[in-house]
């Protein structure tokens, strides 16, 4: 069974969904009438065709048949799918219910431009007001502001009103010219950065008034993490939480390890793949994610706080740890870093498994990594190894 770390972009050929046990074909028509659900995602048949190409595709590699539940919801903006194994169908259903709605009630709480917990607490940054946050916007908020020092700035969800100058806080995706020179320039003369809050328990005591939050770069992993930390304590020890391609398992999948898949950034399909158990997460940042295009240039969602555009060296950059916000933040902090400093910032914050894929195509990784990468593409790409990650 190969999970997909990204959705493919391709349609099914008719032979290959006539071969697909009739379980796949169940999950597909499940997924879509979740979709179906939600019309503020505004579904077209584009993206209904890649959702079943990432199913032909798991049904394709699927090997002997392990006793599993499966669930799908929508929160942050994609699909979550939950796997449980070794578990009878009653309890897992029931802790699956649990995660969706920590899932929901998190995405309710933390949304960066619907009124929120995180829209509040920026509107009191603004104002100068007290601010005192609940247990997890706290431990979300702590968690930040250490990964911002480690990225040397790169990843800073400080930048909120960044984002919004670039039209990315809103449902659809901007339209017509990006910002002018002026208005970016305005933005980084303010120089709003995430260590410069300082947080006492639960308090926010020092804060910077140009900050606005927009935890985008972190949340899903962070609630990923919670998610498998409620699993775990309800003893289920086997499961993989995959939200819209970004993921952590644990165990292993039946008596064979998780296939994950990593979607190419370009073209269609798999790049390469990563057979692995116990307790990782994949994330993965890419330039073709949320993204629009004016006069021929794209301009994707990823912003460099340092020029206050989006970064331009690199097209994807995926990132295993053990743990989903740190794997989160890390993808989108190498990703800006770029081919020239990605092994020092990702030494800075711990990271031990790095591919990269530069705006010219080549692969930028670490040994450890190139030795549990499979390509499934040929030719293989032009590949720059770095210098082990200690």
């Amino acid at each position: 069974m190969y999970t997909l770390q990204f959705t493919a972009t391709t349609g099914c050929h008719r032979r290959q969904i006539a071969s697909m046990p009739t379980s796949f074909i169940t999950l597909a028509i499940r997924i879509i009438r979740v979709a179906s659900l939600h019309a503020d995602m505004k579904y077209n048949y584009c993206f209904l065709a890649q959702i079943i190409t990432c199913i032909c595709l798991l049904g394709a590699c699927k090997g002997n048949a392990e006793p599993e539940y499966n669930n799908q919801f929508f929160a942050f903006g994609t699909i979550i799918d939950i796997t449980i194994y070794g578990m009878d169908k009653d309890r897992a259903s029931a802790a699956s219910g649990e995660i969706e709605q920590i899932f929901l009630d998190i995405h309710k709480s933390w949304h960066a431009w619907q009124e929120s917990d995180v829209t509040r607490l920026n509107e009191s940054i603004e104002s100068g007001l007290p601010v005192v946050l609940d247990r997890d916007l706290a431990l979300l908020l702590k968690k930040s502001i250490g990964l911002g020092i480690q990225s040397e700035g790169l990843f800073n969800p400080a930048i909120g009103k960044l984002a919004e100058l670039w039209g990315f806080h809103n449902d659809e995706m901007p339209a017509g010219s990006p910002p002018d020179y002026e208005s970016i320039q305005g933005f980084l003369q303010t120089s709003p950065d995430i260590h410069s809050l300082v947080l006492d328990e639960n308090k926010l005591v020092q804060y910077d008034r140009n900050i606005q939050l927009d935890f985008g770069g972190i949340a899903k992993g962070f609630a990923i993490d919670i998610a498998i930390g409620h699993l775990r304590d309800l003893g289920i020890n086997n499961a993989i939480v995959n939200a819209g391609g970004d993921l952590r398992v644990i165990g292993r999948h039946g008596n064979r390890p998780w296939n994950i898949g990593i979607r190419s950034p370009r073209g269609n399909g798999i790049l390469a793949s990563l057979s692995i158990d116990g307790d990782y997460s994949i994330f993965t940042s890419g330039d073709y994610e949320r993204f629009y295009e004016y006069e021929g240039k794209r301009y994707h969602h990823i912003l460099d706080p340092r020029t206050g555009y989006p970064a331009d060296s690199m097209i994807s950059a995926t990132v295993m740890h053990t743990d989903a916000a740190t794997a989160d933040a890390a993808a989108t902090a190498l990703f800006i870093a770029g081919p020239e400093h990605w092994y020092s910032v990702a030494r800075e914050m711990g990271i031990r498994y790095v591919m990269l894929v530069d705006s010219d195509g080549k692969i930028h990784m670490n040994p450890a990594m190139a030795k549990k990468i499979h390509f499934e593409i040929e030719p293989i790409p032009e590949i720059a190894l770095s210098p082990p990650l200690q």
